[in-house]
């Protein structure tokens, strides 16, 4: 099955052209016209979504799991298609896209499970005391309800889990709430095509077309429109930090200040104990390469930083990661803008004094190579850009003198989506004294992997302090990502029949 793109916009359930078109740029295939969004195209969905809200914000569970499973139906139902498009655009491996569209379909199904059991209502009652001194009690009620459209911006590392059809869309969905899409122009025939699947599905569940709106292209100023659109009341963002934080200030300078839920940027530290380290640090060190190469290193949970105990085994640990990333051959980022950005990564890292080029190698055009640089604790810490991330392979080795020097490290570190900790059992006291500090700095720790992978399920907690995230509370994968796109509401006094969600 194959799919040449037709390049309109879909707002509220028609095809539109736009006055103004660009050219896709794919890594490799026939490249193609799209429409360019415009301010008019945000207000007609902006407007629509809100008229959809009246019904779909109101509709049964079972009503929202049905729609949410016929997506992933449709979706299915076009998966050559969707990994031909998309391995075109993107240079992804179509392995990877294969993965990642299973992603997808989980997702959906999962959130339909979810919604089915209805825990995510957090429904409360206290029952009434009218006979209670000094004074009686109402009869009090309170239940998760959904707050209204909400606009999601494609991403541009996750052509399929994290843009049309993501996470935040598949959350926003299940909550009860209409969704605008901005699509990434890294990938616009891949959104086009999901687009299509969530149409035929909007047709097929006889849902109001208002529910799902897709805007491709546009400059800044379409991006700006739709987060200071007075009937938008959220938005879902993953993406860079410099736009992130954009458009983050232009939800909070509102005349109603609405919720900005972005994810920025991080690079994710793996600390590798002493034991471990003289245990396994050269199998650690060639696993390290493994995650840090993996998908050309553009994954937001990519361990760019790792800090061990200098001597002979971080020596050894070194030397294994060296010989592992030194058998990794270039790969196709993302986009050119991507892979220009890496190189200028690349570069502020190699020209800062202190640091000690370990691998070193060449990539230009679309390209990406590993490069491995180590550095003293000292000479990290008085360099703040050695802490920035590099969205590629490119990885940095802090060596330490101790286990404060760590602390030191860890103390110093800007939020984070993980923090990694490499130990055996006689590390556990040093493990202990890290834990109060990285528990503070990252949404998800582990011990003895690998962060790049992210499980899709209730626990899982995809968010951080800032810059990791725009708001430390929320995920935005798993089932609590719900959360993000609901608000709570107290009845008093109501009967059962004005009350949502009172059965079970």
């Amino acid at each position: 099955m194959s799919f040449t793109p037709h390049g309109k916009h879909l707002i509220a359930g028609t095809w539109k052209e736009g006055a103004d078109t660009f050219m896709s740029s794919p890594a490799h295939g026939p490249s193609h016209k799209f429409a360019i969004g415009s301010v008019s195209d945000v207000a007609a969905a902006a407007e629509a979504a809100e008229k959809a809200f009246w019904s779909f914000g109101y509709t049964a569970r079972e009503t929202r799991a049905t729609f949410l499973n016929a997506i992933a139906d449709e979706i299915e139902a076009r998966a050559e298609a969707i990994t031909e498009i998309g391995t075109q655009e993107t240079g992804l491996p179509e392995a990877r896209l294969q993965g990642e569209r299973g992603r997808t379909t989980g997702q959906l199904r999962l959130f339909a499970s979810h919604i089915l059991q209805g825990d995510y209502l957090d429904r409360r009652h206290d029952v009434a005391l009218p006979d209670r001194a000094p004074l009686p009690r109402p009869d009090l009620k309170m239940v998760q309800r959904p707050i209204g459209p909400v606009a999601v911006f494609g991403a541009s590392n996750f052509p399929l889990a994290f843009s049309t059809a993501g996470g935040d869309t598949a959350a926003a969905l299940a909550a009860g709430c209409p969704v605008v899409v901005k699509s990434h122009s890294a990938h616009p025939g891949t959104g086009e095509i999901i687009a299509e699947a969530i149409h035929a599905a909007i047709q097929k569940c006889d849902i109001d077309p208002g529910v799902f709106s897709f805007i491709q292209g546009g400059d800044r100023a379409v991006g700006a429109a739709l987060v200071q659109h007075p009937l938008i009341k959220a938005v879902g963002f993953t993406g860079s930090l410099a736009g992130g934080r954009a458009l983050f200030d232009l939800c909070a300078q509102r005349a109603e200040p609405i919720p900005f839920y972005g994810e920025l940027g991080s690079v994710n530290p793996m600390f590798v104990l002493d034991n471990a380290l003289s245990n396994r640090g050269a199998e650690i060190g060639a696993g390290w390469a493994g995650s840090l190469t993996m998908g050309a290193g553009q994954f937001c949970t990519n361990p760019g930083i790792v800090v061990v105990k200098a001597g002979a085994e971080a020596d050894a640990f070194v030397a294994a990661a060296q010989e592992a990333l030194a058998q990794v051959g270039a790969q196709t980022m993302l986009t050119d803008g991507i892979a220009n950005a890496y190189r200028d990564g690349q570069r502020r890292v190699a020209e800062t004094s202190g640091v000690q080029e370990v691998l070193t190698s060449v990539c230009d055009q679309r390209d990406a190579t590993p490069y491995l640089y180590k550095t003293t604790a000292k000479n990290w810490l008085d360099n703040h850009v050695l802490a920035e991330e590099v969205f590629g392979p490119l990885g940095v080795v802090v060596e330490v003198d101790d286990i404060e020097e760590a602390r030191e490290i860890a103390r110093n570190l800007q939020g984070q989506l993980t923090c990694t900790l490499h130990m055996d059992d006689a590390d556990m006291t040093d493990a202990q004294s890290l834990m109060p500090i990285l528990e503070r700095k990252a949404g998800r720790l582990l011990a003895n992997g690998f962060p790049t992978g992210v499980e899709v399920s209730d626990t899982m907690v995809h968010g951080g302090p800032y810059p990791a995230s725009t708001n430390f509370g929320a995920t935005s994968v798993g089932t609590l990502s719900i959360r993000r796109f609901l608000r709570p509401v107290c009845y008093q006094n109501l009967p059962d029949v004005l009350v949502p969600e009172t059965g079970a």
